[in-house]
């Protein structure tokens, strides 16, 4: 029995000893790594580690409150899934093949030019639109952009005007309704010109007509007698949108592409 209480009294001592070592050494590491954390910008030191995570979150209702974050008022999904899948194939089998065909048979320099000479006529609503939304400075600028392009950029061919630090803007009637406060109202997919709403499909055309009144370079009543203007401006836009129909890669891609615009729109109006 005696024997039995000297080894105990002998293990407890040793077991101290040993948790006297073992404390400074792991102060010393904990201090090594405080030394290595890195102070974010917000002042937290690795915000991660105090992150907790919540085990009883049911993954579908999970699902269901992102879903419903992507909501976006479409009362004619029905419809606008439909033209959706016609822009689809449409783009995938007549738009997208004409454009490479184009890219293929003109030169670099001659589709820089046509750009330039649709981005120079599309600086007329992009004025109207400025002016109407009391934009003074972006205004004078895109006044100042009509000026240079035309007169020095030979009628748009060329661009000196963002090679003199005046970008491009992009201003429309439909932003110009939601500067006042028009709503957006229902969500609507466009035949062949894609993702839109009620608001900004009035916006486009309000400045179709716009365009068409102040005739700029007298494009408008051109384009009437040759149509080959107009499918070369449809061209054009096509082969400046970066967007491709799948590109994705998601059977969601109809309400990514819902949300994406909605929310692009209201930053647009925003800026």
């Amino acid at each position: 029995m005696v024997n039995r209480l000297l080894l105990v009294t002998a293990l407890i001592a040793s077991g101290q000893a040993l948790a006297d070592e073992v404390a400074p050494r792991a102060s010393v590491i904990e201090a090594d790594q405080a030394e290595t954390l890195t102070v974010e910008p917000d002042g937290f030191v690795d915000p991660l580690r105090e992150l907790k995570f919540n085990p009883g979150l049911d993954q579908r209702e999970f699902e269901r409150s992102t879903l419903a974050a992507l909501n976006v008022y479409d009362p004619l999904e029905s419809m606008n899934r439909r033209i959706y899948h016609f822009n689809y194939r449409f783009d995938q089998w007549v738009f997208l093949p004409v454009v490479d065909g184009y890219r293929y048979i003109t030169p670099s320099f001659v589709r820089t030019g046509v750009s330039n000479f649709f981005n120079n006529l599309g600086d007329v609503p992009n004025l109207f639109n400025s002016v109407l939304q009391l934009k003074g400075k972006r205004s004078a600028e895109i006044t100042a952009r009509l000026m240079f392009n035309t007169l020095i950029g030979v009628g748009g061919l060329w661009d000196p005007a963002t090679s003199m630090g005046l970008p491009r803007q992009s201003e429309d009637f439909g932003q110009t309704l939601g500067f006042y406060g028009v709503p957006e109202g229902p969500y609507i997919m466009l035949p062949i010109l894609g993702p839109s709403n009620l608001r900004d499909t009035t916006g486009l055309v309000v400045d179709y007509a716009g365009e068409q009144a102040v005739n700029f370079l007298d494009v408008a009543d051109t384009a009437k007698d040759h149509p080959e203007i107009t499918l070369l401006r449809a061209i054009d836009k096509r082969y400046t949108t970066n967007f491709n129909y799948g590109q994705t890669n998601s059977p969601f891609e109809y309400e990514k592409l819902r949300y994406v615009y909605t929310q692009a729109r209201k930053l647009q109006i925003a800026e």
